[in-house]
């Protein structure tokens, strides 16, 4: 309850910030923005005793990706907002709706999709992407599309495999065990350490997206099985 508060406090002041420097360039307007991100992450550790430790950093390579990462709390779109080099994150189009939050993520120049689009919207997702890596961005996905409760698994989509295809980079896995400890919703957190594991970077180079998701799936999916539940 204490963490909703200061969430209540800091996000529509830091809104307001966001707003008033629509002005900036992308990357240097993407990095104020995460300090919203830095905010949240201390208040989590500060109140809620929510720790974190990665393994893995060696592998994120020097050139730009697809990030595709387990869904299954607040917590990673946080952290990799502030481990790794500027993310473009794919999302409905509806998010930017939200208030304070939407005005925020807006600005934070993210790949937003027409779900109700279909096939068009991995013309969308492409056409965006080339330009966000124009930007100096990276490309995050969550390939299940939506926050899964920790222990469980739902079907992957082929969304990140098809993209980093069409925009001929490799996939960068990530899995972590936030979800035991900052689940969905916004009560339930409990303190402990989260471990976030970054994979090395696949090729997706002549891959069948079918086939790209499966492997990528598969990486994911088997480190968090064992990473477990957080000590």
């Amino acid at each position: 309850m204490l963490f909703t508060l200061y969430q209540g406090f800091v996000t529509p002041v830091y809104a307001v910030l966001v707003v008033a420097l629509f002005w900036l360039p992308r990357v240097p307007r993407y990095r104020f923005i995460t300090g919203w991100c830095a905010l949240n992450l201390w208040g989590a550790r500060r109140i809620c005793g929510i720790d974190s430790r990665v393994i893995g950093a060696r592998n994120i390579p020097a050139t730009p990706c697809v990030v595709a990462c387990k869904h299954s709390s607040t917590w990673e779109t946080l952290f990799m907002s502030r481990l790794l080099p500027p993310l473009a994150y794919v999302a409905k189009k509806e998010l930017l709706a939200v208030p304070f939050f939407g005005w925020g993520f807006s600005l934070a120049s993210p790949i937003t999709i027409d779900r109700s689009a279909g096939r068009d919207a991995m013309i969308q997702m492409a056409e965006q992407g080339r330009a966000r890596f124009a930007q100096g961005f990276w490309i995050a996905v969550y390939p299940e599309g939506t926050r899964t409760r920790a222990g469980t698994r739902a079907r992957y989509k082929t969304g990140a495999a098809r993209l980093a295809i069409a925009l001929g980079v490799p996939v960068l896995p990530i899995a972590h065990n936030a979800g035991w400890l900052w689940p969905k919703g916004r009560g339930g957190k409990r303190p402990g350490t989260v471990t976030m594991s970054i994979g090395a970077p696949i090729d997706s180079t002549s891959k069948d997206p079918d086939a790209l998701t499966a492997e990528i799936e598969r990486w994911i999916e088997k480190e968090v099985a064992r990473l477990g539940k957080p000590a």
